[in-house]
């Protein structure tokens, strides 16, 4: 019987050899740009064996529109509106770092009041950020409860803003030299009751998450990246700290009054997906400190406190560099000024762009059915990765 068989292993074992050497067990696999998983215009190459991703290549560049050339044309307060639409999710934190590096380039210190609102716009920018990143990372686990719960709690923020500013998203909020408006005693208010609501409807939906036994497991042990990875590849931002990496800019390099408020920076070394999604959900109850505080030093300077300065419309030619804690990681502005009413070169350092070049090293050893959900904690947003 032994025998008989011999001739049918031997054939087998040639053919696997055959096959090992041409590689036809490894397969190229094309995720997108239109796929469920990505969450924007963009594509992943991924090369797997059998079920295990021995390869990633990500392809970014299909929504690029020229964002920088075209600040060329427009003067200094025009391109406010474009910096909001950098990031839909972190409008407010985007036109927030222009307006500070045009303030650096005209040597402004704006008004304490303007610093503050500054802060609590922030923070419920990086708020509604995370829940929608949250709300994206549940589907891709396959909770739709998830989804639902937190978006219904991002829209609470979102009002927020439209009681701020009037606008949901896109909100043309911060200027140079200050604020479009004052806050209201009404807005300060609500603001209040809805941190104070939110931080007990996030325990239920960290419950829904932690409670799964299915989603624990795809993210505990999963994709997971030491300290000295996350730092060579450049990571920002919660994916840096998932890995250990203690820093902050609001804290270490603090800009607009983020030295007078208290806060915590959390910090996990664990470095998979799970810490990674922990991260955010740490910093979404550091934020609702944050925005306590600062709506306590505003209410402290009262209602007759300028909240902005007129800037002069011509830049005094030079360099300039400015960078600041965006929902997403670090994001950076240089300025080149020639004196004239228009930038002379406007470059934008997105979080993402260099976030999303982490894509091999998170998927190698990935089994394909958890690449979508180990790829959600990027937190993609294409506007800003390929302006």
């Amino acid at each position: 019987m032994t025998d008989s068989l011999a001739p049918i292993v031997a054939a087998e074992e040639k053919l696997k050899a055959e096959s090992d050497k041409m590689g036809m067990d490894k397969m190229w696999i094309i995720m997108g740009p239109q796929h469920p998983f990505s969450h924007g215009l963009w594509t992943l190459k991924i090369q797997v064996d059998g079920e295990i991703c021995i390869d990633a290549d990500p392809i970014v560049g299909y929504l690029h529109r020229g964002w920088e050339k075209e600040t060329e044309n427009r003067t200094y307060p025009k391109i406010i509106p474009m910096a909001d639409r950098l990031c839909y999710a972190a409008s407010m934190t985007y036109t927030h770092l222009y307006c500070m590096t045009v303030e650096k380039a005209l040597g402004m210190d704006i008004p304490e009041k303007a610093k503050y609102i500054r802060i609590v716009s922030d923070e419920i920018c990086r708020i509604q950020s995370h829940l929608m990143w949250l709300a994206a990372v549940g589907t891709d686990l396959g909770n739709l409860t998830v989804f639902l719960w937190a978006m219904r709690e991002r829209e609470y923020f979102l009002d927020l803003n439209v009681k701020l500013c009037g606008a949901r998203m896109t909100t043309n909020y911060p200027r140079i030299g200050g604020v479009r408006n004052d806050t209201t005693e009404l807005f300060d208010r609500d603001v209040i009751r809805t941190v104070d609501r939110f931080e007990k409807a996030l325990w239920d939906v960290i419950a829904l998450m932690d409670d799964s036994a299915v989603i624990v497991s795809r993210m505990k042990g999963i994709s997971y990246l030491t300290r000295e990875q996350a730092a060579n590849l450049g990571l920002t931002g919660p994916a840096m700290r998932g890995c250990g990496v203690d820093f902050d800019i609001r804290r270490d390099d603090p800009y607009d009054n983020y030295d007078k408020v208290d806060f915590e920076v959390p910090v996990l070394t664990e470095g998979d997906s799970y810490a990674r999604y922990m991260i955010r959900i740490e910093e979404m109850f550091q934020s609702c400190d944050i925005i306590r505080q600062a709506v306590k030093k505003i209410q402290a300077l009262g209602k007759n406190a300028p909240y902005r300065i007129k800037a002069p419309s011509r830049v005094p030619a030079g360099t300039h560099f400015t960078r600041l804690e965006d929902p997403r990681g670090e994001s950076l502005m240089y300025l080149v000024s020639d004196g004239t009413d228009k930038p002379y070169r406007l470059k934008v350092r997105s979080p993402i762009f260099v976030n999303v070049s982490s894509a091999k090293a998170q998927c190698v050893g990935v089994r394909i059915a958890d690449v979508p959900a180990v790829l959600a904690q990027i937190d993609m947003c294409l506007g800003e990765t390929d302006r």
